[in-house]
């Protein structure tokens, strides 16, 4: 006798990465404006900088096949698989300030950062 084995509906993993009102409203100001048609908003890391890593925002023009695909606020923001684990949590947003404007990383993953703000050091999250 066989038995049959009936599938748990899943339940809905939560964002690796959300956006503030205020940054999703830019992101999309940006893209309104570029050269490019483009589908949404590439969030990575690379190893840089002299804390070790630095975020990276990119137009994305076409998702890679195991990119996770976020949407969040009308923006679809699409995040390179290696970089999943270090930006789990994270909310970016965007600051206005008397001397710059940026935007800004709230990633409960990073443990450091270098003076200037440019690079991060991120531990990859656990469960």
């Amino acid at each position: 006798m066989q038995e049959t084995v009936t599938a748990r509906p899943r339940r809905p993993r939560p964002k690796v990465v959300t956006l503030s009102d205020v940054a999703a409203a830019r992101v999309k100001e940006i893209m309104d404006r570029a050269q490019e048609p483009c589908i949404g908003l590439r969030v990575g890391v690379k190893n840089g900088g002299c804390a070790g890593q630095e975020y990276v925002l990119e137009y994305a023009q076409a998702a890679n096949p195991l990119d996770e695909v976020v949407e969040d606020k009308g923006v679809t923001i699409l995040i390179d698989p290696k970089a999943v684990l270090f930006l789990i949590g994270t909310e970016v947003d965007y600051e206005t300030t008397r001397l710059a404007s940026k935007f800004v990383f709230r990633n409960p993953n990073q443990v450091d950062a270098c003076g200037c703000g440019e690079s991060v050091t991120i531990v990859p999250a656990t469960e």
